[in-house]
């Protein structure tokens, strides 16, 4: 503790410690009677990772947004409002199992994810592509090419492409496994180093 504060001072940090404790208990109150209610619609936390801190998001149905830092998580947030409902609201709870989950994945403990999905962010052959991507095996890669091929039009190159880099669920549907077909990494919606993280941590395992 520091010494050199005054009386003042150090009443004034207890209150704000206090206060912050209040809102915090207050805020977890809310989110669990939202939930209880049932008009929780999507909720949402913050997670660190290699890659970044990631904002994860869930409806009753499932994961249904991973979104970099990159991508901006107010921005994301408010898309989400836009998209699916103004009902948003940050309650860890409900996205404790995703948590644990993309922990033990980068800790080498899983190579895959059980947790359920909301794919309503993504349409038509965009969702096709999300489909042939959770087919391409921890630690293989695939290129653009051969995606657009399984999802049923291999002149789809570049729509393939798109649809990596608008993937509402990176890391869990893993767009990271896709190349170019020199073998090259190409793009990443969560930047090159990221991809090149995640390829890394899958090759080494």
């Amino acid at each position: 503790m520091n010494t050199n504060l005054s009386d003042s001072e150090l009443l004034g940090a207890v209150t704000a410690t206090d206060e912050t404790r209040t809102l915090e208990r207050l805020h977890a109150d809310l989110s669990a009677r939202a939930q209880d209610d049932g008009i929780l619609d999507v909720a949402y936390r913050t997670i660190d990772t290699p890659v970044g801190t990631l904002l994860l998001a869930a409806t009753v149905e499932g994961l249904v947004r991973v979104a970099y830092a990159i991508e901006d998580h107010d921005k994301v947030l408010t898309l989400l409002a836009e998209r699916i409902s103004p009902r948003v609201l940050e309650a860890p709870g409900r996205l404790d199992l995703v948590a644990r989950e993309i922990d033990d994945y980068f800790g080498h403990r899983r190579d895959g994810f059980d947790v359920p999905l909301d794919f309503r962010l993504s349409r038509g052959f965009r969702r096709q592509v999300l489909d042939q991507l959770r087919e391409i095996r921890y630690g293989d890669t695939a290129s653009y090419g051969a995606i657009a091929a399984a999802a049923g039009n291999p002149k789809a190159v570049r729509a393939v492409g798109t649809a990596c880099a608008t993937n509402p669920l990176p890391v869990v549907v893993p767009c990271h496994r896709v190349v170019r077909s020199d073998g090259s990494a190409g793009g990443y919606v969560g930047g090159p180093q990221a991809k090149q993280t995640l390829l890394t941590l899958e090759s080494s395992h």
